[in-house]
């Protein structure tokens, strides 16, 4: 799904049924950080705090993890994540794109206990590093010459 248009800012999305963790990245830097985390409800976030993300930075494109298994076949929540790139894509007229996303919940939580903040789990949340994670792969495997 390129668009002919460049590139410049994304938002990610660590897509999970409780929780979704959401990051902002710079094509330019190449650079991508935690936002905040939405609550959702069976998968199904707020969409209103979606499209309040979406006025406010104004990506030119989304992208969202993809949970696949470790020996990379499609994982139960891969389709549930790929059903929300089309829906994200459909509701707020974006490419979307997905990026397999292994180990990033894994290595966001070894991210915050090593930065010693084990007890700080709300000062940065394990989605949103996450999803700036996944996002910062994408960046990584896309956008660097």
């Amino acid at each position: 799904m390129m668009s002919d248009k460049p590139l410049r800012l994304l938002l990610g999305f660590d897509y999970g049924t409780k929780q979704i963790g959401v990051a902002v990245g710079q094509v330019i830097t190449g650079q991508a950080r935690e936002l905040c985390v939405l609550k959702a409800q069976n998968g199904v976030p707020d969409w209103n705090r979606v499209e309040a993300l979406i006025k406010e930075w104004q990506p030119d494109a989304v992208v969202v993890g993809l949970p696949l298994n470790m020996d990379g076949t499609p994982s139960e929540m891969s389709a549930r994540a790929e059903k929300f790139a089309r829906r994200l894509n459909g509701r707020f007229n974006l490419p979307a794109y997905t990026h397999d996303e292994r180990l990033t919940t894994f290595e966001a939580k070894g991210q915050r206990l090593r930065e010693g903040q084990s007890g700080g789990y709300r000062k940065r949340p394990v989605d949103a590093i996450a999803a700036a994670l996944l996002l910062q792969g994408w960046l990584e495997e896309n956008c660097t010459g």
